[in-house]
């Protein structure tokens, strides 16, 4: 059975929750697995991702994963928090060693935190009865040392506790295929869920992928600026990330994590052509 789960970002002013809660009802039909939440760069949004777990989780009935970065942060103040999600019932956990503040100063930790996810991933697996994820690499991480660098971390992470994996974004299913491939030589039997970006703005996905180091085909830029032109973008951005989707589940992937930016209507739209969405949401779509 395919499942679908779906990634949102805390709200920073009124507005951004407005728009956070229509996502999820927009979304919550289509039976997600579990949905996560994530941290701002250098740990900026902390507070308001553990509201909007709670939050999401108490309302919603949705299985929450809340993101964990070693940030801007004490050991003991990350696993506070962690301690305080399972209080609050949350057994997911996104472990990543996350993004400072200051792009320009690269990642330094905090003089009294875990020097990377894999430390994150052994205290949390030590801390409490945890489902942890962690990021993966189809695409070379910008920090990696070498070729294959990403799968000797990931590797080093699941043996540290983690139990699944969430890559970054790709554009092609080669990439995805090429490094389950990779990880599967080295000895990871852990479930590894491609992340799924549909394009809602390509200047901003390009922005994303320059940042994160993920490989842009030459033709996906040409293929946009037409579209935009012809003001077919956003048919363009559905058939796109839905041949994506298909070849992915026509090669075996049995899970999709879609990185939703808080705007669900694309997703939704793919998740409807892909032929995954429960027949009562079909029935609520206008």
């Amino acid at each position: 059975m395919t499942t679908v789960s779906f990634e949102f970002f805390p709200p920073k002013s009124l507005p951004a929750s407005f728009r956070l809660w229509d996502t999820i009802r927009t979304l919550a039909p289509l039976d997600p697995s579990f949905v996560s939440v994530t941290y701002g760069a250098g740990g900026t949004t902390r507070e308001l991702t553990h509201e909007a777990v709670t939050t999401i989780g108490k309302h919603y009935g949705l299985e929450v994963a809340a993101h964990l970065t070693c940030v801007d942060a004490s050991r003991e103040e990350t696993l506070a928090i962690a301690r305080s999600y399972a209080d609050a019932g949350v057994r997911q956990l996104v472990a990543l060693r996350g993004d400072p503040s200051d792009a320009s100063t690269g990642f330094r930790p905090h003089p009294e935190g875990f020097a990377d996810s894999c430390e994150l991933v052994s205290a949390l697996a030590e801390a409490g009865d945890f489902e942890i994820r962690v990021g993966a690499y189809p695409d070379p991480h910008p920090d990696a040392a070498h070729d294959g660098a990403d799968v000797e971390w990931l590797k080093r992470k699941i043996d540290a506790g983690a139990t699944s994996a969430i890559t970054q974004f790709f554009f092609e299913p080669e990439t995805f295929f090429r490094f389950r491939d990779a990880c599967v030589a080295a000895g990871i039997d852990a479930p590894i869920l491609p992340g799924i970006l549909p394009i809602e703005n390509w200047a901003g996905t390009a922005r994303f992928a320059a940042r994160c180091g993920a490989h842009v085909p030459e033709w996906v830029p040409r293929a946009f600026e037409t579209a935009e032109r012809d003001g077919s973008a956003d048919v363009l951005a559905t058939a796109l990330c839905t041949d994506l989707c298909t070849e992915l589940l026509e090669g075996g992937v049995e899970h999709l994590h879609f990185y939703t930016l808080n705007k669900p209507f694309l997703t939704r739209d793919v998740v409807h052509a892909l032929g995954l969405a429960p027949p009562a949401a079909l029935e609520n779509v206008a």
